[in-house]
């Protein structure tokens, strides 16, 4: 008998942001299985169920297989070919430019696309085409860690080596269940040889909670209060480090004044914990060798989540906790690649890091990728709420929407088709036609997966890691670079992108892009050298050793960071109100987060894995404090109707004391979640507020 021919194939996960690396095993060029890595410094053999199925979605039975256009308004969509689809795309984007001007026209794009895709994506829609305003999900998720860190420390720089779950003695997770949303990186967690003490700070008694030494469940939105009442302890008692504040921050003496108000007694009453619990904080702060914290979507989707994201930054900062082993104020990620995607995607800032508002800058990029600095827009995009605004005001009357579902996944999104029927032409480009926001396309665009393409994935701890093509993309379906380089002929911009002839070669133009920057990655080779190394963090400028590559790397460890005076900077404010508190007609908090480890976002692949089905309830649920079900007469299991000043929404009832007396809680992947939510934003990254609403309860 004659053996099979075998080969392996590596990729990087698509769903989160911890970038585990898996193998796909293929037999006479069929696929026979996919396991996690064991030798990738990330994963080391481990991988959630997401993971084990990455390529299950890929192959569903309704992908995508054509572009479809729909002919007249009201009309279906029909399947057409490439060459007619192509030309509905530039007849009608040009047409309304033409009649409206360079801001009438906008995408919305993902953290889920490989960086070069998003780069191409960016650099087509701004220099080729003229756009303004782009921007893309990761707004959703991670546009206040970027402000947090860019105000903080002069660039968007997570510190963070993912060794460093293993080598604090004191790990504080706030508004951050990992055990959920990031198990593998919990899995590095329990590695930690040292009996660390784990504390959460979150208001439901999450499984990351349940796993803790200690949980600390404030009341809703009162973290920034904690956080300034904790830093007040530390200074006041003498528990900081006053060499590392004299020489690596500036603006100490003005946040000392702004938090001696923050007294225990006051903070007790505000978070709702007991005044023993938050000194006792306080003090294994400062006893702690090695204390880091973490922090996600509980922080990040908040009214004031820029200032309690650097008020998490400024406690790492006043007591040393930054540049050594097992500390940091380290933000986690959300999505594969949004880290990717604040770094090159060309939308929030000029791609590699600099700013569309500096000459220098457009003159320095634009000498780069050998374009007239006047194609670069001189302002910046209109964030994602703006954009949506936009359109809303009749200003937008296009708008390209890429690997995102908005009409499922956008805040308080019940008016979302109205105002998309707004629009003279609204394109989508994804794997099924069948979602939310698909099903309003007039011209609809097939896409490939991250198993159908090549490309890198930025993680949460920097490390870009290799996107390999392991399966040919369904029927018509292309790759998202081939969209771009096809519209980019189209067009007529395509010798702005002659040498964007493949993702390897743009990788090469994001090298000299990144070329002095904090994150220079010139001394990378090539991919093969991401693959000989599993994957390598930036920075790794050219000159680098080539050893170091496979070293776990944190940044800050002189105490230099990248502000013009290379010091970090303490931001603080005055406490904001909730944009919308409990009362006597909407007496209960909503609470919105991740329900289990085998959903993913708006479950457009997940929901597509049976095993992955098996593992989550297939109906929207709502998690009631026994206490209060009580007195409203809901059993567990019971059918309620969930009422917010913006909608009402059926769900199930689910009985726990996981979530306390005054607060229900919902998965944000169902449908009907968002139709409940509170459209509040950050004023400095301008994310939405998803954690927090005020709704009723009643049994149906």
């Amino acid at each position: 008998m004659t053996s099979m021919a075998e080969e392996v194939i590596r990729t990087t996960c698509s769903y989160c942001s911890t970038g585990c690396n898996l193998e796909a095993h293929l037999q006479d060029g069929k696929l026979a299985s996919l396991r996690p890595a064991a030798d990738y410094p990330v994963n080391l053999g481990k991988s959630c169920p997401k993971g084990f199925h990455l390529l299950t979605p890929f192959q569903s039975p309704d992908r995508a297989l054509t572009p479809l256009l729909r002919r007249e308004r009201g009309g279906p969509l029909q399947p057409v070919e490439w060459d007619v689809a192509l030309d509905a795309f530039v007849s009608r984007f040009q047409g309304i430019l033409r009649r409206h001007g360079p801001e009438s026209v906008a995408f919305l794009s993902s953290g889920q696309i490989p960086t070069e895709e998003m780069a191409f994506l960016g650099a087509l829609a701004k220099f080729g085409m003229g756009l303004v305003h782009c921007d893309g999900n990761t707004r959703q998720c991670m546009a206040t860690a970027a402000v947090a860190y860019k105000q903080a420390f002069g660039f968007d720089a997570p510190p963070l080596s993912y060794k460093d779950f293993e080598e604090s003695d004191l790990l504080v997770f706030v508004g951050a269940n990992p055990v959920i949303a990031h198990p593998i990186m919990w899995n590095r967690v329990k590695m930690n040889p040292h009996n660390p003490t784990i504390v959460v700070i979150d208001p439901r008694r999450t499984k990351t909670a349940e796993a803790a030494s200690i949980h600390l469940a404030l009341n809703p939105k009162s973290d920034l209060t904690l956080l300034y009442a904790l830093a007040n302890i530390l200074i006041q008692e003498g528990w900081i480090d006053r060499g590392f504040i004299e020489r690596s921050t500036e603006g100490f003496e003005e946040f000392r004044t702004h938090v001696s108000s923050f007294g225990l007694e006051m903070a007790a009453a505000e978070t709702g914990l007991q005044s023993s619990a938050i000194l006792d904080l306080a003090r294994r702060i400062h006893e702690s060798k090695a204390a880091s914290f973490w922090w996600t979507m509980g922080v990040n989707q908040s009214h004031q989540a820029v200032r309690t994201a650097q008020g998490i930054i400024n406690l790492a900062l006043i007591t040393g906790h930054i540049g050594r082993p097992g500390t940091g104020a380290n933000s986690i990620t959300g999505q594969a690649n949004a880290m990717g995607s604040r770094m090159y995607s060309n939308t929030t800032s000029l791609m590699g890091g600099y700013d569309f508002l500096n000459e220098s800058h457009r003159l320095h990029v634009a000498g780069i990728l050998g374009i007239d600095p006047e194609t670069i827009p001189r302002q910046n995009s209109w964030p994602y709420h703006r954009i949506l605004q936009g359109v809303k005001e009749g200003v937008i009357k296009g708008l390209w929407i890429l690997a995102t579902n908005p009409v499922h996944s956008w805040i308080d999104k019940s008016s979302m088709p109205e105002v998309f029927g707004r629009l003279e032409f609204l394109v989508v480009q994804d794997l099924y036609a069948s979602t939310d926001t698909a099903q309003l396309a007039d011209l609809f665009l097939p896409g490939a997966g991250s198993g159908e393409k090549n490309g890198t994935f930025i993680n949460s701890e920097r490390r870009i890691g290799i996107v390999q093509k392991i399966l040919d993309p369904p029927g018509q379906a292309l790759p998202d670079f081939e969209i771009f380089r096809r519209i980019a002929q189209a067009w007529g911009c395509g010798p702005m992108f002659r040498e964007w002839t493949s993702p390897e070669a743009v990788f090469q133009i994001l090298k000299r892009l990144s070329a002095g920057q904090p994150c220079d990655i010139t001394g990378i080779r090539d991919y093969s050298m991401l693959l000989e190394k599993g994957g390598i963090q930036w920075p790794f400028p050219a000159g680098s050793d080539p050893r170091e590559a496979t070293a776990a790397r944190r940044l800050f460890t002189s105490g230099r960071f990248f502000t013009a005076n290379g010091k970090a900077r303490l931001h603080y404010e005055d406490i904001a109100p909730l944009p919308e508190a409990p009362d006597a007609q909407f007496p209960l908090i909503l609470l919105t987060g991740r329900g289990s480890v085998a959903q993913w976002h708006t479950q457009t692949r997940t929901n597509r894995v049976k095993m992955l089905r098996n593992l989550y309830p297939a109906q929207a649920y709502v998690q009631v404090n026994p206490r209060d079900a009580a007195s409203l007469g809901i059993g567990d299991g019971d059918p309620v109707k969930v009422s917010s000043r913006r909608g009402e929404i059926e769900a199930q009832a689910t009985l726990t004391e996981e979530v306390s007396p005054g607060q229900v809680f919902m998965a944000m992947h169902y449908f009907e979640t968002n139709l409940l939510t509170f459209p509040a934003f950050d004023p400095y990254s301008a994310e939405p507020s998803y954690k927090l609403a005020a709704v009723k309860l009643a049994r149906k």
